[in-house]
């Protein structure tokens, strides 16, 4: 009787202690099988186009096929929902822009918050501007100011939709400027310009690639330093105003993911993003590869959920 007790005894403590070997072989393989990469909007839009560029390279470098999962709706948080929710083994990832994490919380409540997810890498930053549009009374940015303190409203601008990035961004110059527009909220970037070309109204935030492919004006970037393709333009901080945001976006997984799965996404990553056809691609795009690991990135993105959220709060839009 004493002998079968002690050989039970010792077999459970051969099985308890076989389990934390096991798990970290299954980490030391990762990946071992196809990792689904979750993009919250559907295809053909920037988030998508951005992931399908990264896709090739970051299937070479994590040595399995990445698979794009397309999860659109709610403004991007039906996806990232998605990816908050999934196991936490680092199989299911997303690809996600700031604006379904940094100002959705803010407008909606929602099931997951920034502590859901670990934060990977970032992958591509692009610094929005300021846009002229056509027939305006103004031609440039002082007389934009000067417009603007008129009268109540004089100014009319436009953003592809409430609470967009766009919106956030143009919201806070006009705060800090001490003035009120008139905001013209449109379904996206594409009849926003269209309103601009017609003269409908007078300005708007967008990328760098709106303005190129319209040939309107910029008179000013929300870029930290003046962009290489708009030499020529000032920053918002060259004009006094302190204010910098962009449209940005890279790898996010649930919180909770295994620290091995995470250094191996983000030397993936980081390998994918310095890659030249990463950057050709995302070039055709009219957008700007940059490679933040995890802890950068998600500082980035707190700092400016936390300035999303006050200016959301001041407009009367946040829960």
């Amino acid at each position: 009787m004493m002998g079968t007790t002690r050989r039970r005894l010792l077999a459970l403590a051969l099985l308890v202690g076989l389990v934390p070997m096991q798990q970290a072989g299954a980490q030391d393989d990762y990946p071992s099988r196809p990792v689904q990469l979750v993009v919250p909007y559907p295809p053909g839009g920037n988030t998508d186009l951005m992931a399908r560029a990264l896709q090739t390279e970051l299937t070479r470098a994590l040595g399995q096929t990445v698979v794009i999962v397309n999860r659109g709706g709610a403004a991007g948080t039906i996806g990232d929902a998605q990816v908050a929710r999934a196991a936490p083994d680092g199989y299911t990832i997303g690809m996600s822009p700031n604006n379904p994490l940094t100002a959705q919380p803010h407008l909606m409540s929602l099931t997951y918050a920034m502590d859901s997810f670990r934060f990977l890498c970032l992958v591509y930053d692009n610094p929005q501007v300021l846009v002229l549009g056509r027939n305006a009374p103004f031609r440039d940015f002082a007389g934009m100011v000067a417009h603007a303190r008129s009268a109540k409203e004089a100014l009319v601008f436009g953003s592809p939709g409430q609470g967009s990035t766009q919106h956030i961004l143009m919201a806070a110059l006009l705060k800090a400027l001490g003035v009120e527009g008139l905001h013209v909220p449109f379904t996206g970037a594409g009849p926003m310009s269209q309103a601009a070309l017609g003269g409908q109204i007078q300005v708007f935030v967008e990328s760098a690639s709106i303005p190129a492919a319209t040939g309107l004006p910029v008179l000013a970037t929300f870029s930290k330093d003046r962009m290489p393709n708009l030499p020529q333009t000032p920053t918002l901080t060259e004009l006094g105003h302190a204010i910098e945001g962009s449209s940005a976006g890279g790898l996010i997984g649930p919180a909770g993911m295994p620290d091995a799965a995470a250094a191996t996404i983000q030397r993936a990553c980081a390998t994918s993003v310095a890659s030249d056809s990463f950057r050709q691609a995302a070039e055709r795009l009219n957008s700007v590869p940059r490679y933040l690991p995890g802890e950068g990135f998600r500082a980035r993105f707190q700092a400016e959920s936390d300035m999303n959220r006050t200016v959301l709060r001041d407009l009367g839009l946040a829960q």
